[in-house]
């Protein structure tokens, strides 16, 4: 049995490049954060108690980083703990004399995983979450206290959630909106939804929520037709959000 010391948790999505089969379905990485940076990653080496500073940290990650794209345009091969970088043309050469056409020919790279990456990933195991219906999605969040759709969010106040198949429908203790905190802790939304659609919800932020960062978490049974799904249907929004400085206690400048 494989050792394996995390996990990828995937949803499962219906192949639509064989239609003729009715139980065939690709797998999908559910990230649900977001990507990360040279700012965070520079914020987690601090946290593992290095004694370079922050910005100094910063600076050198994003001098590696600029070293690496040197030397690949002067066309050597890089090769990290991480990835090989090998500069690459694609497109055809007609006749031995033919010369460079960007309108025909692109400078690329080919980006192959390290020895280290190989065996990082050997260690990683895949949870299905369930099937993810490709029409019902969270598609923005607006806090309306501040009029803002960048993540950020207000306890004690509305948000509107615009997206698809979203209306809460059914009963029982997991159907509705919840917030789930960094720990896997949930925090319900228990005041009775203002607006409740199938592409818009107006929902109260939870008031005890502390500062962090929240994966939004819809559970709902509700379909297109006046029969409500068998199981519920769970709709995670892709980007986390934010109260407060996101729990960090960094003194960081905001990304943009």
């Amino acid at each position: 049995m494989a050792n394996y010391t995390k996990f990828w948790k995937v949803w499962l999505r219906l192949n639509l490049l064989t239609k003729d089969v009715d139980n065939d379905y690709t797998a999908e990485v559910s990230t649900m954060k977001n990507s990360l940076r040279n700012e965070d990653i520079a914020q987690r080496i601090v946290d593992e108690g290095s004694e370079i500073k922050y910005d100094t940290l910063l600076s050198i990650i994003n001098q590696h980083d600029r070293i690496i794209r040197e030397a690949v345009a002067d066309g050597y091969s890089v090769l990290t703990k991480t990835c090989q970088y090998i500069p690459r043309v694609t497109g055809t050469w007609i006749g031995s004399s033919a010369k460079f056409d960007p309108e025909k020919h692109k400078v690329t790279l080919d980006i192959t995983l390290s020895s280290e990456m190989r065996e990082s990933l050997s260690h990683i195991g895949v949870e299905v979450l369930e099937v993810k219906d490709s029409g019902a999605r969270i598609g923005l969040v607006t806090d309306t206290a501040t009029g803002l759709s960048d993540g950020t969010i207000t306890p004690g106040d509305d948000i509107r959630i615009d997206g698809e198949k979203i209306r809460i429908a059914g009963d029982g203790a997991g159907i509705g909106v919840f917030f789930i905190d960094a720990d896997g802790k949930e925090y319900p939304v228990t005041r009775r939804l203002t607006t409740n659609d199938p592409k818009c919800l107006l929902a109260r932020v939870p008031s005890n929520l502390t500062d962090g960062q929240y994966t939004l978490r819809i559970v709902t049974r509700f379909s297109n037709t006046t029969t409500l799904l068998k199981e519920p249907r769970t709709i995670e929004y892709e980007r986390l959000l934010t109260v407060g400085n996101g729990g960090g206690g960094s003194d960081r400048p905001e990304i943009e």
